[in-house]
């Protein structure tokens, strides 16, 4: 598994990371089995959120921890903080008591990234900013970053902030590629040029932030997957014709698409079936070249302009 570096840190990470979403649908043996699964892969990130399962996916990993011989230094957990139900909350007492169950769940003294999760429109990025020092200068979090937060709300809190914003985890996939469109549809009238998220990608990029990917499988607003999806014959035809050749899974191709960019952009894949992350895995060994990275894009319904 290749490793990149993520945003401006010094951190180095494997080029796919595990969402932990559905681990509490686990027993912890199996969740242990999961995660030596993904470690003997090279995968050594794993994303959370204290909304996945009410909190119980982070205990179930932290359980399963308990049974394996993983070692927590050779990990980099992620966490998310801010939803709620019915409503968003990034004030400084959520972002603290947010952190502090996160930690408790996952059983480990220090979380390696804490991200705000879905914008909170009644943000004050003061609060957001004592809460991430007080955070930082107790050791309790290490790095910080953001999620589906466009460049705006982003300038926002650098404003205030001490600490760097290292990641960005935003919706992309072959059949979600907005931030794609909108780069290639220059000065034109047709749906793909509108500008729908304020030139993220180019921003994350300038900016040195890593985008994350998650939901890399699913096309529209998390609508279904379109892999093997009877709705999507072209792009599954030439996926099934990239990893017929390549000797790979097709959702490898997928995942070696979204790694092809330049951006370095990591994806970050929920399966809970270890012989299917071993499949996806493959794909960072995956090199496609630029015709076959447009062949998948236009087999997606994309025309070039």
């Amino acid at each position: 598994m290749k490793k990149i570096t993520l945003g401006n840190s010094d951190l180095e990470v494997s080029t796919i990371g595990l969402g932990c979403m559905r681990m509490n649908d686990l027993t912890p043996m199996k969740a242990k089995h999961v995660i030596n699964n993904a470690l003997d892969l090279g995968i050594n990130f794993f994303d959370h959120a204290d909304i996945y399962g009410d909190g119980k996916s982070e205990e179930v990993f932290a359980e399963a921890l308990k049974l394996s011989p993983a070692n927590r230094e050779e990990m980099v957990l992620q966490t998310k903080c801010g939803i709620r139900s019915g409503y968003f909350d990034f004030s400084k007492e959520h972002i603290l008591k947010s952190a502090d169950d996160s930690l408790q769940r996952l059983g480990t003294d220090f979380i390696d990234i804490l991200l705000l999760h879905r914008p909170d429109a009644l943000v004050e990025p003061e609060e957001v900013a004592e809460a991430f020092t007080r955070l930082k200068e107790s050791g309790k979090v290490r790095r910080f970053g953001v999620s589906n937060q466009n460049t705006m709300q982003i300038e926002l809190l650098k404003k205030y902030l001490k600490q760097d914003l290292i990641v960005n985890q935003l919706q992309f996939s072959i059949m979600h590629t907005g931030m794609i469109d909108a780069g290639l549809n220059v000065n034109m009238k047709n749906n793909s040029a509108t500008v729908r998220d304020s030139s993220i990608l180019e921003y994350s990029r300038l900016n040195n932030m890593t985008i994350q990917a998650w939901s890399p499988f699913q096309y529209g607003m998390i609508e279904g997957a379109f892999i093997g999806n009877d709705e999507f014959p072209e792009i599954n035809a030439k996926l099934q014709e990239l990893a017929y050749e390549k000797g790979v899974t097709d959702s490898a191709i997928a995942i070696a698409w979204i790694l092809r960019h330049p951006a370095n952009i990591q994806p970050i894949v929920g399966t809970m079936n270890p012989e299917r992350l071993t499949g996806i895995a493959e794909a960072s060994d995956i090199d496609l070249t630029r015709e076959e990275w447009y062949e998948i894009y236009r087999a997606a319904g994309n025309e070039l302009p």
